[in-house]
């Protein structure tokens, strides 16, 4: 056995399934359930001064009421972009005008919808499944190389905590995956 010690970095894996976990619950805020959120707008970006910008940099985001998101455009001649955008970001909302300001009422989702959107859901939890497993395969990889500085009970021990938190961070996406899919089905 070699004189140097192998030691994974757990916290780094799991820093890193931490921010699969972060960004799928991004990606979900961003999906309609019919109720009005700020963050469904987080997605959209604006051409803008010769460059895509997030929404929320050329405007304040507001949800005065459980059915109707605002975005009060700070520069008039952004109001066209940005009614463009919203028309064209695929989230089914008719974006209507009045001066500075673009109202955004929430329809009822349909059935139809509603299915689509669960779909959509599933994707994205399934987007950070494969995040989570890339991690742990990478932590894998660490671990064969390191074989040389450690016993093969250390090795096994290794492998089992890296796929203890493989396993923790896949139950974390499935659970958010079932209680948006809930959050979605609600009429």
């Amino acid at each position: 056995m070699a004189d140097e010690e192998f030691e994974l970095d757990i916290d780094d894996l799991e820093r890193r399934m931490e921010g699969a976990i972060g960004a799928l619950r991004t990606e979900f805020a961003s999906l309609r359930t019919g109720r009005a959120s700020a963050a469904m707008l987080d997605p959209i970006t604006v051409e803008a001064y010769g460059q895509r910008t997030p929404l929320n940099q050329v405007g304040t985001v507001n949800v005065p009421e459980p059915r109707m998101v605002t975005v009060n455009v700070w520069d008039k001649s952004m109001v066209q972009a940005v009614e463009k955008a919203i028309r064209e970001s695929g989230l089914g909302i008719n974006p209507q005008l009045n001066g500075t300001i673009i109202m955004l009422p929430i329809p009822e989702l349909n059935e139809e919808r509603r299915r689509e959107l669960t779909r959509v859901a599933a994707q994205y939890a399934e987007h950070a499944r494969v995040a989570v497993r890339n991690v742990r395969q990478d932590g894998m990889q660490q671990i064969k190389k390191g074989k040389d500085n450690m016993s093969e009970d250390d090795a096994k021990m290794w492998s089992d905590e890296v796929q203890e938190l493989t396993d923790r961070f896949v139950g974390v996406v499935d659970k958010s995956l079932e209680t948006k899919q809930e959050e979605i089905m609600q009429v």
